[in-house]
């Protein structure tokens, strides 16, 4: 269950906003019952200006998600004592920097894969506001890391469908087209309930 952690940093006005919205926004669900595999990812927010911390997963033929466009996370341990502390902790083994309990603004609702995997999987994304950029330093799972303006993912041209082959068909999926590559999936189904909390328009 998400911990309402007491913010001690200062944020910048988006990032002070999104707090705002998070805790106004319905409590994601409780854990789910069923034999679902759990995950969580971390979205992190920094100002100057304000952008969201993207990853390219390296290509590795045990990933599903191999290298695709994403958020830092992973599968949770069994010694993580809750789902917030599985996002920090893959934070700091796929980008190398610690988060913080009181940088935490909050979580969206869980997501799962639409395409077809060998297992399903749930996973829950929490939101967290850094007061300045620190370094990357990046695993071997992960390929390259990139700071992405808000403003950017906002851009209408910018969010727009995209067609990837799975299963040997061709399927649409609403995407964001970035300099750095294309988000679909779950990161995108991730992004765009967060934006539309920045943004005052309707989530996807």
């Amino acid at each position: 269950m998400l911990r309402r952690w007491r913010l001690r940093l200062p944020l910048s006005p988006l990032q002070a906003r999104l707090a705002e919205r998070l805790r106004s926004a319905p409590a994601a669900p409780t854990e789910s019952a069923d034999a679902a595999p759990r995950a969580a990812v971390a979205v992190v927010v920094s100002p100057d200006p304000d952008s969201v911390l993207l990853i390219r997963r390296a290509e590795r033929e045990d990933d599903p998600w191999s290298g695709h466009m994403g958020l830092p996370g992973g599968r949770a341990d069994p010694e993580d004592p809750d789902l917030v502390a599985t996002a920090m902790r893959e934070t700091v083994e796929e980008v190398g920097f610690a988060l913080r309990p009181d940088e935490l603004l909050g979580v969206l609702e869980d997501v799962w894969p639409r395409s077809p995997l060998p297992r399903r999987i749930v996973v829950r994304p929490f939101v967290f506001a850094i007061s300045e950029r620190l370094p990357v330093t990046l695993s071997g799972e992960v390929q390259e890391a990139f700071w992405i303006p808000v403003q950017e993912l906002l851009k209408p041209e910018v969010y727009r469908d995209t067609v990837i082959r799975l299963s040997g068909e061709n399927r649409v999926f609403p995407a964001y087209h970035l300099d750095p590559g294309v988000v679909w999936g779950l990161t995108e189904r991730i992004l765009t309930p967060l934006l539309s909390l920045i943004a005052d328009r309707p989530g996807a």
